[in-house]
């Protein structure tokens, strides 16, 4: 794909579960949101400061990227973008699209210092 925009695939034989989604979305260090949008709904281009990741619960959400293309993500989908980076979106289903849209508490270049073990 592109290092600043990638898809996981739901591979999963039962549906999304929004708050199972949610909580795998904060251990992997993001503020979390759940937004739901009505058919055939524009979103216009826009960027970020931070990384983002959409997860889509139920729906269908078509996403065109600057500089990596158009992809359709569906029901369990969930895409990870870098910040900074360009995109609009459209729902492309006939009911609305509910997605989880995670953005990431910290910059991702900014490391977390371990902590010291206390003798």
């Amino acid at each position: 794909m592109s290092e600043k925009y990638r898809i996981e695939r739901w591979k999963e034989i039962y549906p999304p579960y929004p708050s199972m989604l949610r909580l795998l979305m904060v251990l992997d260090g993001y503020r979390v949101e759940q937004w739901g949008s009505r058919s055939q709904m524009i979103i216009p281009k826009q960027k970020h400061s931070l990384d983002r990741s959409h997860w889509i619960v139920s729906g269908a959400l078509k996403l065109a990227v600057d500089d990596v293309g158009i992809f359709v993500l569906e029901a369990g989908d969930r895409d990870f973008m870098t910040a900074e980076t360009r995109y609009s979106a459209q729902v492309v289903s006939e009911e609305p699209v509910i997605y989880l849209v995670g953005q990431r508490a910290v910059a991702a270049k900014a490391k977390r210092k371990k902590p010291k073990k206390v003798k």
